[in-house]
């Protein structure tokens, strides 16, 4: 099956194409045109400019998908599109180039939920990291074309599984006894672990997009030299329950760069302030996690999300099931599938199809005329 996959969601536009064959997917081209340079000067996306951006790139994008593919489209046998969450503005370029061509080329269409293609992006056989008893360093995460890393299948993947999803705008604890049966055990109450993260990198003027920003800085800070030493709130550790908050450590820094305005110019005590923010909140990410995984019992845990790029996350997390749980699975995506692309999309699309009936099958020729854009589409 030949699957293309758009999305939109917020500022890439984005399209890839995939191949799945008993069980396997492989991305056949992934295409990303990214609007950070446009957002950067407002510390965060301006809905109708990125609108506005994917009404330009949106058939560029889907042509150069196609051109490096190597097909037309009478090789495509499904289309699959993100239909929601997202920014309206930018959803509706998506989701009207993908009912246009679903109705031109007469294929079958389906509307995808993002957090389920961000899930399914571990489904991808793309070089990503899966792993029993050890997780890969820092060092072999950059580079995805280390042997170490083996190509995962969807077989080496057990039910249930408990995917944390960190992301700008969710964080969540995913339960999964089977494909595409999600139950939200866990949740932010109020900001999402990755908007935590850039409006640090906006109040410490570092940046955007701010998750990459407070990485780099956390990154150079030197503990044993330092002449700060900070220590932020790890919010809801003690409750007796799943969900998440960030709001009061984010405030918890505005309060700490209040008090020292004069040293948001010094990059000691800036970095200082990223690695204790980060780390409070992987700590709170990990805490949450395998208090899940305790009464859950889940055989793989799945990490995925933009926020699933960072390093520290990413490793630290690995550690804590090796040490804890050491006889679950971790699962990880490749790094370059982390952001927001279509080739997540069309995973998801390829679940979602092999599960329909004959019946629902023919049906999706129909989807052209049916499926709408939903800012708060829930999964």
């Amino acid at each position: 099956m030949i699957i293309l996959a758009i999305e939109t969601s917020c500022d890439e536009t984005a399209c890839a194409i995939v191949s799945a064959k008993n069980g396997e997917i492989k991305i056949l081209s992934n295409v990303v045109s990214s609007q950070i340079k446009l957002h950067a000067k407002w510390g965060g996306v301006v809905p109708n400019l990125a609108a506005r951006e994917h009404l330009k790139n949106i058939t560029p994008v889907i042509e150069t998908s196609l051109k490096e593919a190597g097909f037309t489209s009478k090789d495509i046998d499904v289309i699959g599109v993100t239909s929601g969450p997202g920014l309206i503005p930018a959803l509706l370029i998506g989701v009207n180039a993908a009912k246009t061509l679903a109705y031109v080329w007469q294929k079958p269409l389906l509307g995808i939920h993002h957090i389920e293609g961000h899930i399914y992006a571990n489904f991808i056989n793309e070089i990503s990291a899966i792993s029993n008893n050890q997780f890969p360093n820092s060092k072999q995460i950059k580079n995805t074309k280390t042997t170490n890393y083996k190509l995962q299948t969807t077989n080496q993947i057990k039910f249930p599984i408990l995917c944390l999803v960190v992301s700008g705008g969710h964080t969540q604890l995913v339960l999964m006894k089977d494909h595409l049966q999600y139950k939200i055990i866990g949740q932010t109450l109020d900001d999402a672990a990755g908007e935590a993260f850039d409006k640090v990198a906006r109040i410490l003027n570092i940046g955007y997009p701010g998750g990459p920003k407070v990485s780099e800085h956390a990154a150079v800070h030197k503990p044993k030299t330092t002449n700060y030493k900070l220590t932020f709130p790890r919010p809801m550790l003690s409750k007796n329950n799943f969900d998440f908050s960030f709001s009061g450590l984010k405030t918890a820094v505005l309060y700490e760069t209040k008090k020292h305005p004069s040293l948001l110019k010094n990059k000691s005590y800036v970095a200082a302030v990223c690695h204790e923010f980060q780390q409070a909140s992987i700590d709170v990410l990990i805490a949450k996690t395998l208090k899940a995984a305790e009464k859950h019992r889940p055989k793989t845990i799945m990490l995925a999300g933009g926020v699933s790029a960072n390093t520290e996350l990413r490793k630290q997390l690995g550690i804590a099931i090796t040490k804890f749980i050491p006889n679950t699975k971790y699962c990880i995506p490749a790094p370059n599938l982390t952001g927001d692309n279509a080739a997540m999309i069309a995973a998801a699309t390829f679940f979602r199809f092999q599960k329909m009936s004959e019946t629902q099958k023919k049906s999706t020729k129909e989807n052209w005329k049916k499926i709408t854009a939903d800012a708060n589409l829930k999964m």
